[in-house]
């Protein structure tokens, strides 16, 4: 059945990313699909092929471990693009940073940021839950990173050098300066980084949310400068982007068809946090590349090819939406977050920040009164989610 909350959430594909959105549409009705070096993915059997049985070039152009190389002048620890032991090692670290205690620790910094700015609606006022979002995973992150940041600069200038990333990696675009500056960082001899003036990073976190990455000249390098490492940066890129991807778009569905209830119930919210996310897919394709021979779905592919990894197909999204009382099974609500080792370190961090979120969202029954798709953001969703309560 299709429904207004579904109807809806197909509007940040069709108007931000319609090319890409018809192609991968077209192809669904297929396990796999080569397309010429490219392979398309959409069953989840030959999803997880594609993750944990193909080997996979984690520095290649395009691919998520290539663009955080390219971006960043020191590409130690990056987690993305490492191999063996080395990959392993950082994603343990990492996971540990954002593990159960992490989880405790953080709790109290997003819930309070969440009674602040949802106040306006206990009085009858109006809030935007993108500028909610963005401020949210920005105090986040930056407790998270021991950051001495705004959360609104910090998140910002993440959104934006995610953005550019994903500009200057889409067939056909043109690179912007950000591309070009990353570029000459990569070609520039090692050597320590000297140290931006907070007013400098202040003004490329303005730029971003003037919805021009570009203005701030290079909006990778602006958010190095805010974050001081590559592996920070890329943890930044990943939480902020995630959650102001997902939030505002659940926000919409939970109006649309009538899901508050649910969230307002503790006994089901967290399986409705699941169904929301699995049909969100927050990052509903990856861009993998082979390394050498294997199989997907029954399909050979030879070292270069390049396989995209429809996450939001994987899991169903397409399918079914959102249903707490007849969920998907586990291991396919799982898949928007990968699998096995290649599985997110964040998911339990960004699930209990979900689950926060749509809980005190919830008290307020929020009705959405405008909206907007961004049309430029690296992650399909919403330049504006303004509510009020119901």
């Amino acid at each position: 059945m299709t429904t207004r909350g579904r109807r809806l959430d197909r509007r940040v594909y069709l108007r931000a990313h319609p090319a890409l959105f018809a192609l991968v549409s077209a192809t669904r009705w297929a396990s796999s699909m080569r397309l010429g070096r490219t392979v398309l993915v959409h069953d989840p059997a030959a999803y997880v092929d594609g993750l944990l049985r193909v080997p996979l070039d984690r520095t290649a152009a395009g691919t998520t471990g290539g663009i955080a190389r390219a971006a960043a002048a020191d590409t130690s620890g990056l987690v993305f693009d490492e191999e063996g032991t080395g990959h392993k090692g950082t994603r343990r670290d990492v996971a540990d940073l954002m593990g159960a205690p992490a989880v405790a620790r953080l709790a109290p910094v997003w819930r309070g940021v969440l009674t602040r700015r949802l106040a306006p609606l206990a009085a009858g006022g109006r809030i935007d839950v993108v500028d909610l979002s963005l401020e949210l995973t920005g105090a986040t992150a930056a407790a998270l990173l021991d950051l001495d940041a705004d959360p609104l600069v910090l998140a910002r200038a993440a959104r934006a050098a995610a953005a550019a990333a994903a500009r200057d990696n889409l067939p056909g675009r043109r690179r912007t300066a950000g591309a070009r500056a990353a570029g000459r960082r990569r070609a520039a001899p090692a050597g320590p980084r000297p140290a931006a003036a907070a007013g400098d990073a202040a003004a490329a976190g303005d730029a971003a949310a003037a919805g021009d990455p570009a203005a701030a000249g290079d909006p990778a390098g602006a958010l190095l400068q805010l974050t001081c490492s590559p592996r920070a940066a890329m943890i930044a890129v990943a939480a902020v982007n995630t959650m102001t991807a997902a939030l505002p778009r659940a926000v919409v569905w939970c109006a649309a068809d009538g899901l508050w209830s649910a969230a307002a119930d503790p006994a089901i919210r967290p399986t409705l946090v699941d169904e929301l996310l699995r049909v969100l897919a927050p990052a509903p394709l990856l861009p993998r590349v082979a390394a050498g021979a294997g199989t997907v779905g029954g399909r050979r592919v030879r070292a270069g090819d390049r396989l995209i990894l429809v996450a939001r197909h994987a899991a169903g999204a397409h399918r079914a939406g959102p249903d707490p009382d007849a969920p998907a099974p586990p291991h396919v609500a799982q898949l928007v977050f990968g699998a096995g080792p290649h599985a997110c370190p964040g998911a339990r961090l960004a699930r209990a920040q979900f689950a926060d979120a749509l809980a005190a969202l919830a008290l307020h029954r929020p009705v959405v009164t405008r909206m907007r798709v961004d049309r430029g953001s690296a992650l399909p969703g919403w330049s504006t989610v303004e509510v009020r309560a119901e």
